[in-house]
């Protein structure tokens, strides 16, 4: 057994806690890490309180410095957590209590653990999104530079990896860039959600004491206070919407990795990765890995069980606060921590990537990827496009048969198949025309490019 009950919430009790549930019980080995949110909301409830005349000044004064004091305290070094006491929440106010004596103990009224949890963790997670915001604009102005500088770089297009057209590199990168425009918007949507006050709610059914929540609403910068207490201390939706957002941009980076580790490959040999973001193999001299872009594709699973750690936890909860929802936490803390440290990982790796540019070249050459330019070539000289996609369809046979792709036959080959063709349909076999010719809003045209990027750039310098 413990030595004592919590004297927080231990008065109803007759014996202390057994040891063992009081550590199965605790959480502060994992929630301490929202002491800056819990002293925010404490002292914003302070404030409210004084102004609804629970508090002197003298008390609030007393209860914000001491609150403050702690807090350097922590961030010090110099505080000590006890399991006993449970969580980040009641080793705050504890530590209190104990600095400022029984004024420490007035800092609860009118609210709950419920409605402070609440509170806290939404506070957390506002600040967690907003350093993931500002990482993903990172890794897009990396994208969004390198792509400039790639944007006449010509590489094969895929579709079923298998070649299809000559694309640029900087176009490739740009659809990269477009995929975290919307993660982006995901979280910034995931965000407003997140930034609603459970504060006021208390244990479910709100307070009787004459509160002021708009105060402490405007104090911690929420945009509004929650509609229903019930709902206030239960709901764990932003939390399961943050694991969703977060689990579809590491679909996004698991995609962007799998490139990465193809085109470093020897088989591609597409572009180079420094060697600070690779390491070797203890029985191969010459092997230089991908880890970087491996690991993060190995830890989108960590997100995508997180996310459903949540839904499962949610599951059947009846209304209002159960301890269960102690477990949204950990789950929650390391899909943030992953997050940001695979996008840290990638907005430091890809400005330093190194195309090569020859290699690509050699591959967008083999594979007939301007095939499609020959079709589009007839049918711009009046046939059919069915009838078009026939004829490019038997030159192709030609072409593996004997070994040549479509640039490198000659006209009297090429004629064999139509007379329609003549000497100017070099100029689309080339990668330069091909790429050239799509020279729309969205196609791979380099000037094309070049003007998505000014767009990006232009995107990016609105966020700040």
């Amino acid at each position: 057994m413990s030595n004592t009950t919590n004297q927080q919430w231990g008065g109803r009790f007759n014996e202390p806690t057994d040891a063992f549930v009081a550590r199965f019980t605790a959480s502060v080995q994992f929630d301490q890490r929202m002491y800056k949110q819990d002293i925010r909301g404490s002292i914003a409830h302070a404030t409210m309180l004084e102004m609804a005349g629970v508090l002197t000044v003298e008390e609030r004064d007393l209860i914000v410095n001491g609150l403050n004091e702690i807090q350097s305290d922590i961030e010090a070094g110099n505080f000590e957590w006890s399991i006993e006491l449970e969580d980040v929440h009641m080793n705050i106010e504890a530590a209190l209590t104990k600095k400022i004596g029984i004024t420490g103990k007035k800092l609860h009224t009118g609210r709950s653990r419920n409605d402070q949890v609440a509170t806290d963790i939404r506070l957390f997670v506002r600040d967690e999104i907003d350093l993931i915001l500002a990482e993903i604009t990172r890794l897009q102005q990396g994208l969004a530079e390198l792509a400039e500088g790639e944007a006449d770089t010509i590489m094969p297009g895929f579709t079923h990896l298998q070649t299809a057209q000559p694309v640029t590199f900087g176009h490739h990168l740009m659809a990269w860039f477009e995929m975290l425009t919307r993660d982006y918007q995901r979280f910034e949507d995931v965000r407003k959600r997140v930034n609603v006050m459970p504060l006021g709610a208390a244990a479910l059914a709100g307070t009787t004491y004459p509160i002021q929540r708009h105060v402490t609403c405007e104090l911690l910068g929420f945009d509004a206070p929650a509609e229903n207490s019930l709902d206030a201390v239960s709901d764990r939706d932003f939390a399961i919407e943050f694991c969703a957002a977060s689990s579809i941009m590491m679909m996004h980076m698991t995609r962007m990795s799998e490139e990465l580790v193809l085109w470093t490959s020897a088989q591609f040999n597409f572009i180079n990765l420094p060697d600070r973001f690779c390491t070797g193999s203890s029985i191969m001299p010459q092997k230089k890995n991908p880890d970087v872009p491996e690991l993060v594709r190995g830890k989108s699973g960590r997100v995508y069980g997180h996310l459903f750690s949540l839904l499962t936890l949610m599951k059947s909860q009846p209304l209002a606060y159960n301890k269960d929802n102690q477990e949204d936490k950990e789950p929650l803390f390391d899909a943030i921590d992953t997050v940001k440290g695979c996008l840290r990982a990638f907005a430091d790796m890809v400005p330093a990537l190194e195309s090569r540019k020859e290699y690509m070249r050699e591959a967008a050459l083999r594979g007939f990827s301007t095939a499609t330019d020959l079709a589009d070539y007839l049918v711009r000289k009046g046939m059919p496009f069915r009838d078009a996609h026939e004829v490019v369809g038997k030159s192709v046979a030609y072409g593996i048969e004997s070994g040549k792709d479509l640039g490198e036959m000659t006209l009297n080959e090429l004629q064999q198949f139509s007379d329609t063709i003549s000497e100017d349909v070099f100029d689309v076999l080339t990668l330069e025309g091909s790429v050239a010719a799509r020279d729309h809003v969205g196609g791979t045209a380099p000037n094309q490019v070049r003007a998505a990027v000014t767009r990006a750039k232009a995107m990016l310098a609105k966020r700040g």
